[in-house]
């Protein structure tokens, strides 16, 4: 009989945070894989819990996940645990999920601690709908196309930065965004957990470089679809018809299309083309 992977949250500063099923869970699996053995034993041993356990990090993961994975299907119970937080989420654990899936193997979520939401939800930010990033490229050309593909977006931005990267990616949203309004998280649920809020250029002004920070970005107030309406409605009447035949229309739907940018009824449209 197969066993079961339980994808297990752990605390992100404050081990008050984790759960009672996540301590039960954790006593009661075969084995743990975790990103840092090291880490996650302190975690153990501060809740008296003894288990095996089998280093499972970023770079080890598609090795390390085909062994797990014989593990489980020969009846083991395995946990996985990130340093911090959710797997999966900017941490190891996708490559094994979807390997126990292939193998129809259950997955059970024991949620618990995500430092995004957790800056999210003081953030003051809309939270009806966001866009979760994660950590960008540490090269420039790459962090800048990232960031110039997402500047449209009129959801909220959340981002993950490392604090030896911080200025050089609030420099790139600064150049590509504009001066947006912000809101770091830092060491979120530690001793000194701090909201930073403020346009880009003021934060970078005033900014202490300490600690794992989430980045909160107000989303753009249009979106690249009504850019483009407006970039369409600046055209001449001609150039915008012009615009929609070299697409293929024919007439008819020009017309409609046209009126449905301008927001104008289609019989004037059309009568500048009679």
């Amino acid at each position: 009989m197969k066993g079961k992977l339980y994808v297990v949250a752990t605390p992100i500063g404050n081990l008050d945070d984790i759960t009672y099923r996540a301590i039960n869970v954790l006593n009661q699996v075969d084995l743990i894989a975790a990103e840092d053995t090291r880490h996650t034993l302190k975690l153990l041993n501060h809740f008296n819990i003894s288990k095996p356990l089998i280093s499972y990090y970023k770079e080890t993961e598609r090795i390390k996940a085909s062994g797990i994975i014989e593990e489980i299907k020969n009846g083991k119970n395995v946990a996985i645990v990130s340093d911090a937080g959710t797997p999966g989420i900017s941490d190891p654990g996708e490559v094994l999920i979807k390997q126990a899936i292939s193998e129809n193997i259950e997955v059970i979520p024991i949620p618990g601690a995500c430092a995004a939401i957790s800056a999210l939800i003081c953030s003051g930010m809309n939270t009806s709908e966001f866009l979760f990033i994660g950590f960008l490229s540490a090269k420039a050309k790459e962090r800048n196309e990232k960031i110039e593909s997402i500047k449209n977006e009129t959801r909220t931005l959340i981002f993950y930065e490392a604090p030896h990267k911080i200025v050089d990616t609030l420099q790139s949203m600064l150049k590509v965004l504009g001066d947006r309004n912000i809101v770091i998280g830092r060491e979120i649920t530690k001793i000194h957990e701090e909201f930073i809020r403020g346009k880009i250029s003021d934060v970078l002004d005033n900014l202490e470089i300490k600690g794992e920070m989430v980045i909160i970005v107000e989303g753009s107030e249009k979106s690249e679809k009504q850019i483009e309406i407006e970039n369409r409605n600046k055209m001449s009447l001609q150039e915008h018809y012009d615009f929609y035949e070299k697409q293929g229309y024919d007439k008819k739907e020009i017309i409609k299309l046209i009126a449905k940018d301008r927001g104008t009824n289609k019989n004037e449209i059309y009568k500048q083309f009679t």
